[in-house]
C-alpha cells in the first residue's frame, strides 16, 4: 500500500488502523449476507406497529384465535409484552428513543393493554392516562388512530374523515385524483375509503372502553381539523366533510355501489399477485396491509377465503421473535413496517465497491446476481404520470421490498444501478444502463426527482382532513435528486447534460440558509446534505464554489469535538437542533464522505471523523459487552441504537439495522481509496 502521509506521527497509524477496520467491517458484512447473495436486516419502527396489529385483531374478532400459520393465540401476548417494554417510565410511548411523547401512540398503547387485561389502576396505566389527559385527551389523536377507535366503538364515525369510494372514479384532470397523491397514500386511502363507507363496528364490553381518556365528549364524536391548516382551508374541508357525511346517510352517490366494487378491485390488484406483477401485500407495507384485512372482513369474506389467508400471512411475516426470557419463556415479538432487501443489498454492494471489490469477489458477484434478478419490468401506477413522449420508455427499475412490482422507486433504482455499474461485468453494466432511461423520464419539471412518481407539488393536498401523516404527496426532494445525480455520474453524464443541469439547479435552489439540505428520507440535515451535494460534485461541479463550501462549513460547525457527528430526529420539529444529537456511526460516515468530497481526504475534519469510526468499531471484547453492544452485533460492526431513517417526517421514523454496517464501511473504503491516490 503506497500512501503519502500528512503527518507521519499521526496519519500513517490511521491508514493502518483504517485498513484493519475495513477488513474487519467487510467480514462482518459478509457474515450478514444470505446464501442467495442478498442482505435484509431488521427494519425497526415504533410501538404503533404492535398496537395497530393488536387493535386489528380485536376489530376482526381474532384476539383469542391462532394465527393463519398455526401459531397459537398466545403469540399475541408476546406482542403485548413488546408493547409493554416500549412504554416509557413517564407512562407514554414515543416515535423513537429520545423523542417527545406521541399522543396517538400512547392512546393506542393504553387501549391495547386494557383490552389485554392490564388493570387501569396499575401504576403504568395511571401514568399513561395522566399523560394523555395532560396532552388534551384522546379526542386529539390523529385521524389514522380514529379509524381504529371507530371500528371498536370508542368514537363516532363522525370523528373520522369521510373518504368516499367514488374517489377511484374521479377523472384524471381532477386535483384530487389518486394519481396526484403519493403512492403510499393511495394504497392507504382506498382501503380506508371502504372502511369509512362500510363502517364496521365491534361492540366491546363496557369495562373495555377507554371513556376515561376523553376530556370532551363533544369533541370525541366530531372531526377536529388540524390547527396548522390555514383557517380558510379548514372551513372549506370541514364543509366538504359534512356534505359527504350527509350524502352517506342517503346511500351515497348514484355510483356508490359501482365505486365500492371498483375500489375493491383496485386494492385486490395490488394486494398480492404472482408472476410479473408479484407483490407481497397492498403496497408491501404495514398500514395498507392492515386496513385491507379490515376491508375483507367488512365485505363479508370468511377467514378461510384465499384473499384473507394471504393477507394474514403476509402481515404476520413481519414478526420478529426476540431471544427467550431469562426464565426460559418465549421472548417478546415485534413487527416491522416492511422488508428492505433491495435497499439493504444495493447499499451493501455499493459499500463493497468503495473498498475496491468488484465482480471477481464472490460476495459482490452473488449480490449483483440477486439484484439483477430483482429488476422490475412491470409497468405500474407510475406509467400514468409520464409525459406522452416518454410512455414508451424501456423500463427497468427496482423496488424496496422482496416483491412490489406496482411500485418501483427512484431511490432504489439509482442505488442499485450505480452499485451494479461499479461492480463491473457486462451483465451488471447492461442491467444498470436499462434503468437510466426510466430515471431520466421520471424527472419532474422542477428538475428534481420524487420517490415513486413523476409529480407536481400540490400543497392543498396537505390540508385534507386525513393528511396528518405529513406525506400526502410525493414531490421532488433534494436527497433523492442528489443520489440520482451520483448515479448519473457513474453512467458518464456531466453537468453539461440538460437533465443533470436542471437537477443541479434544483439542488441549489433548495439549500437551506445555513448551507445544509433537508433530509426527507434520512435524519436529517446531515443526511440531506450528504445526499444532495456529492452528486453535483461527481457530475462536474467545482467544489470550490461558495454554495458547496457553505455546505462544508455547516458540517464542520456541527462536528463534535471527538470528530463524530450525530443528529436527533427532533430536528424535524425544532430547527435549532439541526445537526445535533448523539453521535452515530452512520451519520458520522455520511458527514465524512461529504467533507471528503468537498475538502479532500487529508482535511482535518475528515481525518477526525474517520479516526472516530475506527476507534468506535466493535472488536472481539466490546462485541461481547451487552452494555456496549445491545444488539449483539459481530466484531467489525458498530453499535447504533438511534433511529437515523425517516418514514414520514414528524410522524414515523426507522432504524435500519444494516446502516451501522454499510455506511461506516463505505466511508472508510472511500477514504482509503483516496489516500492511495
Amino acid at each position: 500500500m503506497t500512501v503519502t502521509p500528512l503527518d507521519v506521527s499521526t496519519d500513517r497509524p490511521l491508514d493502518e488502523l483504517a485498513e484493519r477496520s475495513m477488513v474487519a467491517a467487510i467480514e462482518a458484512l459478509r457474515g450478514k449476507q444470505h446464501r442467495d447473495g442478498h442482505w435484509c436486516a431488521e427494519l425497526e419502527g415504533d410501538s404503533i406497529l404492535q398496537s395497530e396489529y393488536l387493535l386489528m385483531k380485536w376489530i376482526l374478532g381474532q384476539e383469542d384465535q391462532p394465527l393463519e400459520d398455526g401459531r397459537p393465540a398466545s403469540t399475541l401476548e408476546r406482542i403485548v409484552d413488546q408493547l409493554r417494554r416500549q412504554q416509557r417510565p413517564d407512562g407514554g410511548w414515543g416515535q423513537f428513543p429520545g423523542s417527545g411523547i406521541d399522543l396517538s401512540a400512547t392512546v393506542k398503547g393504553y387501549f391495547v393493554l386494557k383490552l389485554h387485561g392490564d388493570d387501569p389502576d396499575a401504576p403504568h396505566m395511571i401514568a399513561a392516562r395522566d399523560r394523555i389527559i395532560a396532552m388534551g385527551g384522546a379526542e386529539r389523536v390523529n385521524t389514522w388512530t380514529n379509524f381504529f377507535l371507530a371500528c371498536l366503538g370508542q368514537v363516532s364515525w363522525n370523528a373520522v374523515p369521510a373518504i368516499p369510494p367514488e374517489i377511484v372514479m374521479l377523472p384524471r384532470w381532477c386535483y384530487f385524483h389518486l394519481d396526484k397523491v403519493s403512492a403510499w397514500t393511495r394504497t392507504m386511502i382506498l382501503p380506508l375509503a371502504l372502511v369509512t363507507t362500510l363502517r364496521p363496528v365491534r361492540s366491546l364490553d363496557p369495562g373495555q372502553s377507554i371513556d376515561e381518556l376523553f376530556i370532551s365528549q363533544t369533541d370525541r364524536h366530531r372531526l377536529l381539523m388540524r390547527d396548522e391548516v390555514p383557517a380558510g382551508w379548514r372551513r372549506f374541508f370541514a364543509t366538504v366533510d359534512r356534505t359527504l357525511k350527509m350524502l352517506h346517510k342517503v346511500g351515497g352517490s348514484p355510483w356508490r355501489r359501482r365505486a365500492i366494487a371498483q375500489a375493491f378491485d383496485w386494492i385486490e390488484d395490488r394486494a398480492g399477485q404472482d408472476g410479473h406483477a408479484a407483490t407481497d401485500g397492498v403496497g408491501a407495507i404495514f398500514p395498507p396491509m392492515v386496513y385491507w384485512q379490515v376491508v375483507l372482513m367488512a365485505t363479508g369474506h370468511d377467514r378461510d377465503h384465499p384473499l384473507v389467508r394471504r393477507a394474514e400471512r403476509e402481515v404476520d411475516e413481519f414478526m420478529l421473535e426476540a431471544a427467550p426470557n431469562p426464565d426460559g419463556s418465549p421472548g417478546p415479538i415485534r413487527l416491522q413496517p416492511c422488508f428492505s432487501p433491495v435497499w439493504d443489498t444495493g447499499i451493501a454492494l455499493y459499500a463493497l465497491t468503495d473498498c475496491g471489490l468488484d465482480e471477481h469477489d464472490d460476495t459482490c458477484a452473488a449480490a449483483a446476481a440477486w439484484l439483477r434478478d430483482k429488476q422490475c419490468r412491470f409497468r405500474g401506477d407510475w406509467v400514468r404520470s409520464l409525459q406522452p413522449e416518454d410512455r414508451g420508455v424501456e423500463f427497468s427499475g427496482w423496488y424496496f421490498e422482496y416483491h412490489n412490482a406496482w411500485y418501483p422507486d427512484i431511490d432504489d433504482t439509482a442505488m442499485v444501478a450505480m452499485a451494479l455499474h461499479r461492480t463491473g461485468g457486462d451483465a451488471n453494466i447492461e442491467t444498470a444502463k436499462r434503468g437510466l432511461a426510466w430515471i431520466r423520464a421520471m424527472q419532474n419539471d422542477d428538475g428534481g426527482w420524487a420517490a415513486f412518481d413523476r409529480t407536481v407539488d400540490r400543497p392543498i393536498l396537505e390540508y385534507v382532513p386525513f393528511a396528518d401523516h405529513n406525506a400526502m404527496q410525493d414531490p421532488s426532494c433534494p436527497d433523492i435528486t442528489g443520489r440520482v445525480l451520483e448515479c448519473l455520474s457513474w453512467m458518464g453524464l456531466t453537468n453539461a447534460d440538460p437533465t443533470v443541469r436542471k437537477a443541479i439547479d434544483y439542488v441549489r435552489r433548495h439549500q437551506e440558509r445555513e448551507g445544509c439540505w433537508f433530509g426527507r428520507w434520512g435524519v436529517n440535515y446531515i443526511y440531506g446534505t450528504w445526499q444532495s451535494i456529492i452528486g453535483p460534485i461527481r457530475c462536474g461541479e467545482d467544489p470550490r464554489q461558495l454554495w458547496i463550501q457553505k455546505a462544508a462549513e455547516w458540517l464542520e460547525s456541527v462536528q463534535q469535538p471527538d470528530g463524530s457527528f450525530g443528529e436527533t430526529a427532533m430536528s424535524y420539529e425544532d430547527r435549532s437542533l439541526m445537526g445535533t444529537g448523539p453521535s452515530t456511526a452512520s451519520q458520522t460516515a455520511w458527514a465524512a464522505m461529504t467533507l471528503q468530497e468537498i475538502r479532500g481526504a487529508d482535511h482535518p475534519s475528515v481525518v477526525r471523523a474517520i479516526r472516530w469510526l475506527c476507534k468506535t468499531q466493535l472488536d472481539e471484547q466490546t462485541a461481547n459487552d451487552p452494555a456496549r453492544n445491545p444488539d449483539a452485533e459481530p466484531a467489525g460492526s458498530w453499535s447504533e441504537t438511534e433511529f437515523t431513517g425517516t418514514g414520514f417526517p414528524k410522524v414515523f421514523y426507522l432504524r435500519y439495522h444494516l446502516y451501522r454496517h454499510s455506511f461506516p464501511l463505505m466511508a472508510i473504503g472511500r477514504w482509503l481509496q483516496a489516500r492511495r491516490g
